[in-house]
């Protein structure tokens, strides 16, 4: 795969009234499309830890693969249900107790993690920020422990992806991307990352990062 892709940054799906005016933070399908043309074949397994609106599992089952996630938003969650074909492959729960569900071996694994600043974040980015932060290093901590109860989980080629950008605000600029790369790669394989141009972005960019990693070499 090219290290360098331009895509458009587009939601082909609406969302329904009930969650009101909140900004439309789902990252695009063809961004899903695009990896898992690349890393994967109908019938595999593809995991989202964040599954947030669904877009990972949606475009999965479209292409014929098996979608499973996890949401911490119950009325996400909801919604996620009434638009899968499989409605019992996403959980309501929280990542951070992973390895409390009952879920498949992964072929594969891509998802746009919570964002969450070192600035400024009153708020926890991993409890659907409705619980007091406990700091920026403690989302790092915690998020590598997500991907540490990943790892079991793991078929031996499978791939995981995570996208996400650095944050510029007036507080100044957060290095997301490059914490998330050094955190996660303490636990997996980091493989390198794949630069995605956007016709249009936030965070103070127009592109961000997919970070790709692998089971840990002995």
């Amino acid at each position: 795969m090219r290290t360098f892709i331009r895509l458009k940054n587009q939601r082909p799906r609406k969302l329904p009234p009930e969650f009101g005016d909140i900004s439309d933070i789902r990252y695009a399908d063809d961004l899903v499309a695009t990896f898992l043309q690349r890393f994967t074949r109908p019938g595999d397994v593809v995991f989202d830890p964040f599954a947030g609106f669904g877009t990972t599992l949606l475009v999965a089952e479209a292409m014929n693969r098996a979608a499973w996630g996890v949401e911490f938003d119950e009325q996400r969650v909801q919604y996620i249900r009434s638009q899968l074909h499989a409605p019992e492959h996403i959980i309501h729960g929280d990542s951070r107790e992973l390895a409390r569900y009952d879920l498949p071996l992964f072929d594969f694994s891509i998802t746009s993690p919570p964002y969450m600043t070192e600035h400024d974040d009153p708020m926890h980015a991993l409890a659907n920020y409705s619980t007091p932060t406990e700091g920026y290093k403690t989302y790092l901590q915690q998020l590598q422990t997500i991907y540490k109860q990943m790892l079991p989980l793991m078929k031996s080629n499978a791939k995981v992806v995570l996208e996400v950008s650095n944050l510029k605000s007036e507080s100044g600029v957060t290095t997301l991307a490059w914490d998330v790369a050094r955190a996660i790669g303490a636990v997996l394989r980091f493989e390198g990352e794949i630069v995605i141009g956007w016709d249009h972005y936030d965070y103070g960019y127009d592109h961000s990062y997919c970070l790709v990693f692998s089971q840990p070499q002995d």
